[in-house]
């Protein structure tokens, strides 16, 4: 026997039937703070000091992310 259930509901809605917590301030958070750190006055030293704070990056995730930003701002990276 097979049976399909098919729930018409907004991501907001599926999110409180599940209990899962409202993360958009967070997310809101995350995004300015990109988007201050993509400003061409800041320094590849700090970004990098930002993203290891972040999350524990292997040596190949930090580089990359070392590339993007120095690209970025005009470097030989990318």
């Amino acid at each position: 026997m097979k049976i399909n259930i098919e729930v018409d509901c907004t991501p907001e809605e599926a999110r409180r039937v599940m209990g899962l917590p409202d993360l958009t301030p967070l997310h809101d958070k995350y995004v300015a703070t990109m988007g201050d750190m993509m400003d061409p006055a800041a320094h590849p030293e700090l970004i990098e000091q930002m993203m290891r704070s972040w999350a524990p990056m292997g040596e190949g995730a930090m580089t990359f992310w070392r590339r993007m930003f120095e690209g970025r701002d005009g470097g030989t990276g990318g």
